[in-house]
């Protein structure tokens, strides 16, 4: 979509914010568009300002640069996210569920799921072709995505089990690296399965109540 386009969906475009509005998300769009087809590394401003019909000063009115852009597209990719879990498990409270691993089984299926939907977006994000240092801000951000689910796990007294939470977000970091290589039905199986064993874990403290649960009876 170029500059003008954009701005035709909008307001009027002599009004500066809708305007300046408009150019940012058609550099973004034009951003996410480069980044997919050629990946990040060999991406170029001139690329992807040909592509928005934008200027370089324009770009960088709104972007630091390449990679301001590439964290710009992961924000807002990791905000659709956090929009497709919380729904999740809302839909999941209201339908009666309660129990706690099976509405972390519905955050993490729905986060999966939009890394399906979005297939080549998620892909550029977990690929490892990103600016300097971003895999490690990756991981944070899906750590703190667990965390944030977490209370799901437990109740509001009750501490993070820190192991627990590092298990959930490597498997969630690994199960997303192998969706976005498989076809759907195949990514769709494979996301049920992932979560599927989530879904059974349990936080110790509650597993053990303070002390060892003796073995169940045969």
């Amino acid at each position: 979509m170029t500059v003008d386009k954009a701005e035709k969906n909008g307001r009027p475009a002599g009004r500066g914010a809708p305007r300046g509005a408009a150019t940012r998300a058609a550099l973004l769009e034009a951003a996410a568009h480069v980044f997919t087809t050629v990946g990040f590394s060999k991406a170029g401003v001139s690329q992807v300002v040909a592509e928005a019909g934008a200027s370089v000063g324009s770009l960088y009115h709104h972007f630091t640069g390449k990679a301001d852009l590439f964290l710009a597209l992961y924000e807002e990719f990791q905000q659709r996210q956090q929009n497709r879990t919380r729904r999740a498990v809302t839909e999941a409270r209201a339908q009666g569920e309660t129990d706690p691993a099976r509405l972390m089984y519905a955050a993490a299926r729905a986060y999966l799921e939009g890394c399906i939907v979005e297939r080549d977006t998620a892909a550029l994000f977990f690929s490892g072709d990103g600016p300097p240092g971003f895999d490690s801000r990756l991981r944070s951000r899906l750590r703190e995505w667990t965390d944030r689910n977490a209370a799901l796990f437990r109740k509001a007294d009750e501490p993070v089990d820190e192991p627990l939470m590092t298990v959930v977000s490597g498997s969630m970091l690994v199960a997303v690296s192998e969706v976005v290589r498989l076809d759907d039905d195949a990514a769709r199986r494979f996301a049920d399965e992932v979560t599927g064993l989530l879904s059974e874990l349990r936080p110790r403290n509650r597993r053990t109540g303070g002390g060892e649960e003796p073995p169940s009876g045969g």
